[in-house]
């Protein structure tokens, strides 16, 4: 290609066809693996999957990750790492959380078994949300006024120090 060519003389450069697998299975994969790479998005990221992966309900951190990193535009790897790091202080924090929310509302927190929870979730709804419908509300009232506790300690400290990192080592473009 002649340089000396005024842009509208140049050749035009033909991009291949992207196949319909590429345009969408591959494609949004890979746009979820790398966008939220800010200092600032990666800090947001961690601060919120600190946050949700404490959601005092076994079962629904992953889901609940999953659908704030997409609608936050999270960096979807990081979250998930961060929620499957946390499972013991989640085990932890749900028995926090139920007593927290218990001293919120002025009851009793009542003694239960895992073993009971467990066999009348499987074996009665009725009666596994008749004895613990309750406790969970407050639980999860708990746990809606630490979030933004555990965001704002979070966030902002760790922006400041990957702000800092960044600056300290910057990031090269990998060539391919």
């Amino acid at each position: 290609m002649n340089p000396d060519l005024p842009p509208a003389q140049k050749p035009l450069q033909l991009l291949p066809v992207r196949s319909f697998w590429q345009r969408r299975v591959v494609d949004p994969i890979l746009a979820q693996l790398t966008q939220g790479t800010s200092p600032d998005k990666v800090a947001l990221t961690l601060a919120v999957g600190v946050a949700a992966g404490l959601f005092p309900f076994l079962g629904f951190t992953t889901l609940l990750c999953f659908l704030v990193a997409v609608l936050l535009r999270l960096n979807q790897p990081i979250i998930h790492v961060i929620n499957q790091v946390l499972w013991p202080v989640h085990l932890t924090m749900v028995v926090v959380y139920i007593r927290f929310g218990a001293w919120i509302f002025g009851a009793v927190a009542l003694p239960f078994d895992p073993s009971e929870v467990t066999h009348l979730f499987m074996h009665s709804q009725r009666e596994f949300w008749a004895r613990f419908g309750l406790m969970g509300l407050q639980a999860l009232t708990a746990w809606l006024l630490t979030v933004p506790l555990i965001v704002g300690g979070l966030y902002f400290p760790l922006r400041k120090v990957l702000r800092r990192f960044t600056r300290t080592h910057p990031i090269r473009e990998i060539s391919p």
